[in-house]
């Protein structure tokens, strides 16, 4: 060896060429589809909401790093970005702002920075502030402005309900389904008086956002395009949105071929509400969720079957939030559990 000191550097040895901020610029532009379908059926409360949830988060971020931390902000990293922005997509387009703060704050400050940072919060901080929020302001939380095309959208705000809410409130009634799905959904105005009816949304209105919902949920075509890009650019893999997705549609469709009357078809619970925007962008959230492509797999199936548990059995009418964030806490089992074996493959 020549007397030579051999140099042994940390892990990873081989780069990739990645980076946190080139991933996390990467799910911004995922997000891009899903902003525009926003923007089409909501109006300007959409950008206000993303501008102040983004801005927030941010401001808050550097606030905690810079004087409570004694740390070097790391805001240019675009994490602090994502979590305003899903925050965002996850509430009403009606949504005070204030509240919007609140969240941003629940967010960052609570869920995220306590834990250290980036990459050392347990649970996913946008789905933190929204269930915060959810719990703390259920009535501003659940007001639903109704989809209009851009150029229809007036001064007067419509509100209505969500499919799940329709659902679950029909069934609760004693309606069946097709009742249900055959009948009118009551827009309100803001002196609540019924000042128009629709029909329930039919699936294709469900695939391109004409619907009530949080703003960034209605629009299933659009959350997929995002996760094609991001599965392209190989930001995540198929084992978080696969195993979700599927899980929750055979759970679904095993209640549907036993009770028809009071259960929806599986589609519908895929479309609706927003287990596909959970699914492809806030459970596949790298800090929040297992390491190994079973642990994954574990979780994703989680992730499913706890959605239409609550959605079937539990009071709320949605419960892709709960689901995450339960199955967030028990990641540290499952990589525990499905840790691969030394020098194997993972």
């Amino acid at each position: 060896m020549n007397n030579r000191l051999l140099q042994v550097s940390g892990s990873p040895h081989i780069h990739s060429g990645e980076s946190v901020k080139k991933v996390m610029w990467a799910v911004v532009i995922a997000l891009f589809p899903v902003f525009l379908v926003s923007i089409y059926y909501f109006g300007m409360p959409v950008i206000f909401i993303a501008l102040v949830a983004v801005g927030s988060c941010v401001v808050f971020e550097y606030l905690i790093q810079r004087f409570l931390l004694k740390e070097e902000p790391s805001i240019s990293d675009g994490s602090a970005v994502i979590t305003g922005l899903l925050l965002a997509f996850n509430v009403p387009a009606n949504l005070p702002l204030w509240i919007v703060v609140i969240g941003s704050l629940i967010a960052i400050g609570i869920a995220k920075m306590p834990f250290g940072g980036l990459g050392k919060n347990l649970f996913n901080p946008a789905l933190a502030g929204r269930v915060f929020l959810l719990i703390s302001f259920p009535v501003q939380m659940t007001t639903w402005p109704a989809p209009k095309p851009l150029w229809k959208i007036g001064a007067d705000v419509l509100t209505g309900p969500t499919p799940l809410g329709i659902l679950k409130e029909g069934v609760q009634n004693g309606e069946t389904v097709s009742q249900i799905m055959d009948s009118k959904m009551d827009y309100i105005d803001q002196l609540h008086t019924v000042v128009s009816t629709t029909p329930f949304p039919e699936p294709i209105q469900m695939l391109v956002g004409q619907m009530g919902g949080s703003f960034g949920e209605v629009s299933a075509i659009a959350i997929l395009i995002g996760a094609i890009f991001l599965l392209f650019r190989k930001v995540i893999t198929w084992h978080i949105p696969i195993s979700f997705i599927l899980s929750a549609f055979i759970f679904a469709g095993i209640f549907w071929m036993v009770n028809p009357v009071t259960c929806a078809n599986p589609f519908f619970h895929i479309i609706a509400g927003g287990l596909l925007l959970g699914a492809c962008f806030m459970a596949t959230d790298m800090v929040t969720s297992p390491t190994s492509p079973w642990g994954m797999i574990v979780f994703g199936v989680g992730c499913g079957l706890l959605t239409m548990i609550i959605r079937m059995f539990g009071a709320y009418p949605e419960g892709v939030s709960f689901a995450i964030l339960i199955m967030n806490a028990l990641v540290p089992l499952i990589n525990k559990g499905f840790k691969p074996a030394k020098y194997s493959k993972i």
